[in-house]
C-alpha cells in the first residue's frame, strides 16, 4: 500500500490545497490558478505505476513514477497554447491519482503516451526530450510527440502541436521509459500541413540494447506503421538521422510517436 498526496502550491511554496490517501487520492481545488502555481504528487513509494489525472479537462494517463515528489508546473501564457484552452481553466478543478491495477499494468498498450510530460527530469515516465525544439516554443516541444494527440493537418497551437526541428539536420528526439519494457510495434504520425510541411523519406531508430532500425517513409497524412521483426526489451529509443524529401519546404515535423508493448517483469 502506498501513501499518495496531491498538493497545490503557489510560487512562494505556500500550500493552497492538499489531500492524501492510500492507493487513491483526489483533490478538489475551488480557486483559479495563478501564474507560478504548481501541483505536487508525493508518494512514500517509487518505482510504481499510477493512473494520473492532473486536470479534469485532460485525459487520465498510465504513468511510471520513478521519484517523489513529482512537481508539475501549471502552464500559463505561451506555455499554455500547446494544451486545450479548457485545461487548467476556471475556478473548479478535480485532480486524481491512484495505483494502477495489475490488469492495467500487464495489458498491452501504447507505452509512449504521457500528456503530463514536461521539460527537465520530472521523475515521471514516459518522457521525451530532444536536442532542438523550434525557437524554444511550446507548440514545437518534444513532449507534444507523446501527448496522445494525432491531429496533423496543420501546425501551431493545440490541437496541432508537434515536435519541430528548427531546420536542424542533426535533430534527434529520445523517448525514455524509465524502466525496462518489451515492445513489438511503433507508429509515427508525421505532420502533414502540406504544402507548408516537408516530410522525411528515411529515419533511424536506435534502441538502448545497441541495435538500430532504418525505416523508409513516404509523404502521407496517415500514420506510418513500423512493425518490429522481433520483440525488443529497451529502456529508451532515439529517433535520428532524419532525411528530408527533396521538397521546397524546410519544415518536416513529428505529431506523434507511439510505441506498443508490455511491461517487463521486475526482478
Amino acid at each position: 500500500m502506498a501513501a499518495l498526496t496531491l498538493e497545490i502550491q503557489n510560487k512562494e511554496g505556500k500550500s493552497l490545497a492538499c489531500a492524501s490517501g492510500g492507493q487513491a487520492v483526489s483533490l478538489v481545488y475551488t480557486e483559479a490558478y495563478q501564474e507560478g502555481d504548481s501541483i505536487s504528487l508525493h508518494s512514500d513509494r517509487t518505482g510504481i505505476y499510477l493512473i494520473l489525472q492532473l486536470d479534469d479537462a485532460m485525459e487520465s494517463e498510465f504513468v511510471y513514477l520513478a521519484s517523489s515528489p513529482l512537481v508539475y508546473t501549471i502552464p500559463f501564457g505561451e506555455k499554455h497554447i500547446s494544451y486545450s484552452p479548457k485545461a487548467f481553466y476556471g475556478d473548479r478543478h478535480l485532480l486524481r491519482a491512484r495505483l494502477a491495477s495489475e490488469d492495467e499494468i500487464q495489458v498491452r498498450k501504447n507505452l509512449a503516451r504521457n500528456v503530463y510530460d514536461q521539460h527537465g527530469d520530472p521523475g515521471l515516465f514516459p518522457h521525451a526530450f530532444a536536442n532542438v525544439e523550434t525557437r524554444g516554443e511550446s507548440v514545437f516541444a518534444a513532449r507534444n510527440a507523446i501527448d496522445g494527440n494525432c491531429s496533423n493537418r496543420s501546425h501551431g497551437p493545440w490541437p496541432y502541436e508537434s515536435w519541430g526541428i528548427n531546420r536542424q539536420d542533426d535533430a534527434e528526439i529520445t523517448l525514455a521509459f524509465g524502466r525496462m519494457v518489451e515492445i513489438d510495434r511503433m507508429v509515427l504520425v508525421t505532420r502533414a500541413d502540406f504544402p507548408h510541411d516537408n516530410y522525411w523519406v528515411r529515419v533511424t531508430f536506435t534502441f538502448s540494447d545497441g541495435s538500430t532500425l532504418v525505416h523508409e517513409m513516404e509523404k502521407s497524412v496517415e500514420p506510418h506503421e513500423i512493425p518490429l521483426s522481433e520483440k525488443k526489451r529497451v529502456e529508451w529509443i532515439r529517433l535520428s538521422n532524419l532525411i528530408k524529401a527533396d521538397d521546397p519546404s524546410p519544415f518536416p515535423a513529428l505529431s506523434q510517436w507511439e510505441v506498443y508493448g508490455v511491461e517487463c517483469p521486475k526482478n
